[in-house]
């Protein structure tokens, strides 16, 4: 087992305990938790987009910061991830319970693993030239993995799921926004030339690395919970 591999499985546990204390312990930390890890997906965007946005025309760094794309593109993350992310995952949380909401989350956290694990296992043709570590076997990985979840909920009676057509198609639905966000995510990374947001988790870079298809992946959730 490499030694980058422990590490992220190391990171993986720490912070699934940390999620599930603050999911059940109490609304206002719960609250609190997400709206700080927004503040720090705008900080580790706001690096990103520093050297995406004329990074070869523009020498002087306090430049950059008032070019109007660099603005428009913070502004944007800003208000998706405070007002979108943030408050619908929220919305979530309280319309849906707390266990609901770590279902959500267990599709995403399986999806990663799926692709990793078929990724590196398979191998095989890449997906996409945006992301050259990931495979089509990984995506079939990613798919199949987030079907877990539905199992493990179901036999530990945390929640009343069947695994019919309609609880696949929705783990289904979420995998795939997990996946795309993932993709635009690191589409951005290669267009600033950098391999990670962040530091602060290690084994998976910054907090916007681990979280990338989990941004996306709540929000559409919510509006497929209204439409169904």
């Amino acid at each position: 087992m490499s030694r980058n591999l422990i590490k992220r499985i190391s990171t993986s546990i720490v912070l699934l305990s940390i999620l599930i204390f603050v999911t059940f312990i109490n609304e206002y930390i719960f609250i609190t938790s997400i709206y700080i890890i927004g503040g720090i997906i705008c900080i580790e965007s706001n690096n990103m987009f520093l050297k995406l946005v004329n990074s070869k025309t523009l020498k002087n760094k306090m430049l950059k910061r008032f070019d109007f794309k660099f603005l428009i593109l913070n502004l944007t993350t800003f208000l998706y991830v405070f007002f979108i992310f943030c408050g619908l995952s929220i919305e979530i949380y309280r319309q849906e319970g707390s266990v609901f909401f770590l279902y959500l989350i267990s599709i995403c956290f399986f999806t990663d693993i799926g692709g990793y694990i078929f990724g590196k296992i398979i191998g095989g043709k890449k997906l996409s030239k945006i992301s050259p570590n990931k495979t089509i076997s990984g995506t079939i990985g990613s798919f199949l993995f987030s079907l877990l979840p539905i199992i493990l909920f179901k036999n530990l009676n945390y929640l009343d799921l069947e695994f019919n057509l309609k609880n696949i198609t929705f783990c289904f639905f979420v995998s795939l926004i997990s996946q795309l966000g993932d993709l635009s995510i690191s589409y951005l990374k290669r267009k600033s030339k950098i391999k990670d947001t962040g530091k602060i988790l290690p084994g998976h870079g910054g907090v916007l690395d681990r979280v990338d298809g989990i941004i996306f992946a709540m929000p559409c959730s919510y509006l497929l919970l209204k439409m169904i």
